[in-house]
Parts: structure tokens; C-alpha cells; sequence
């Protein structure tokens, strides 16, 4: 148990348990707890569901997303044509199990925060390399996640396997 929790409630865990006959309807209808648990009993709780997730939410730091120069465009744009090159179908991608981090442009999903629909934060996703489709959805699938190549901001190659 945690020493906090033993700090914070120790007036319950020193108590003792209530004396019945071993036998009474009481003690049928309500069998003994163990001390530990006993404490539990009196832990606070959250009235507010989601309150601790939404106020960490507005603390959350925001930035403008960042375009990238002509040379850090040119060599996106070399890394995402050799990636198409290794996983043009799922067989290759299979074989070639391509591990990869993508850091990409995350926009605030938080309808309620000022930063919603004009700033976000850059995430770094590692996965294996699934697909690559310049043509029809213009992203990339890592692991199980889809993202759309305007907001790659670098791709760094971890893993590749030999042909």
C-alpha cells in the first residue's frame, strides 16, 4: 500500500474491527475486511468525472505548425519516395518489416481550448512502415496510425531489413 495513503488514513487502519458473535445475522450479512481494504472505504473520489484530464488539457502547450524549408522539403520528399519504393505492397512490406519514427503536426482536438483549429503539437509515432500513397490519400500508415504527408515535419528510418 502506499505510504501516503497509510499517512493520510491511519486513524482507519488502527481502528479495530467491530466485536459480533461469530454467527450473528450481522456477521453473515457482513463479513469481515481486511485491513487494507478497510482504508479504501474511506479514499476520496473524483465528483467531477474528467475534470483532472481537462484542466491538464488547457495546460498543454500549443505551437503555430512549421513549414518546412525547400532543402527539408526536397529531402521529405527523397525519404518518402524510398519508402514508397520498399513498401509498395503489403507482400514487400511484410518481408521488409521497415521500422521507422515519424515526428508529425498534431492540430488541438480540444473544442473548448483557443489553440483548437489553429495550433497543435508535434508528435513522434514509431511503427513499422505499412504503406506509402503518394497518389489517392497522400499519408502514410505506421503502425496503426494514418498520417497525411502535409503534416510530416521529419522521418527518421530506425530498421531496414536487406534485400
Amino acid at each position: 500500500m502506499d505510504s501516503t495513503v497509510k499517512q493520510k488514513y491511519r486513524f482507519a487502519l488502527s481502528r479495530t474491527r467491530p466485536e459480533h458473535a461469530r454467527y450473528d445475522d450481522f456477521s453473515l450479512r457482513h463479513p469481515t475486511m481486511q485491513l487494507e481494504k478497510r482504508a479504501k472505504i474511506f479514499s476520496p473520489f473524483a465528483a467531477l468525472r474528467g475534470f483532472e484530464e481537462a484542466v491538464d488539457g488547457k495546460r498543454r502547450l500549443y505551437v503555430e505548425k512549421r513549414e518546412l524549408n525547400e532543402e527539408e522539403q526536397q529531402a521529405l520528399n527523397g525519404t518518402l519516395a524510398r519508402l514508397y519504393e520498399l513498401t509498395r505492397n503489403l507482400r514487400l512490406a511484410r518481408e521488409r518489416q521497415l521500422t521507422a519514427a515519424v515526428t508529425c503536426f498534431v492540430p488541438c482536438a480540444d473544442e473548448n481550448h483557443e489553440a483548437y483549429g489553429r495550433r497543435g503539437t508535434y508528435e513522434t509515432v514509431r511503427g513499422v512502415v505499412w504503406r506509402v500513397d503518394p497518389v489517392v490519400h497522400r499519408s502514410l500508415l505506421i503502425g496503426d496510425r494514418e498520417i497525411e504527408f502535409a503534416d510530416i515535419a521529419k522521418i527518421t528510418v530506425l530498421k531496414e531489413q536487406e534485400e
